[in-house]
């Protein structure tokens, strides 16, 4: 009864891990893009080219800091663990136009702190 009661106290840790998917882009690259608006613009994302934002900051193997952009257009930053295994990836890939990948981990105010992360084909 004991061990019961400890497995369900330790279920919700075990269970903290989520996924997401979505493309890798440079994080600098990306915040300045995500701030290069016009003020007085009220249809932020109706006249937005996301594509081609994501194929302008393409990371490089020279990139050092990371964001996922997922569907939904919102970049995520990657802790600094995340931002080691996300220039591994791209190293480990080669050149590519757009680095497709899935990243597991826990979210906590907008960064990403992530346990794995690979590239989906």
């Amino acid at each position: 009864m004991i061990r019961l009661a400890v497995l369900l106290c330790l279920s919700p840790v075990l269970g903290l891990a989520e996924s997401w998917s979505g493309v890798l882009v440079d994080s600098k690259c990306w915040t300045n893009e995500e701030h290069n608006i016009n003020p007085r613009d009220t249809t932020l994302f109706v006249d937005r080219d996301r594509n081609l934002e994501i194929r302008f900051c393409a990371p490089s193997p020279k990139t050092k800091s990371f964001a996922l952009v997922p569907a939904d257009g919102v970049g995520l930053q990657l802790d600094s663990a995340g931002n080691g295994r996300a220039a591994d990836v791209v190293r480990n890939a080669g050149k590519q136009t757009i680095y497709r990948v899935a990243i597991t981990g826990d979210l906590a105010q907008n960064m990403l702190h992530v346990d794995s992360i690979f590239i989906l084909k």
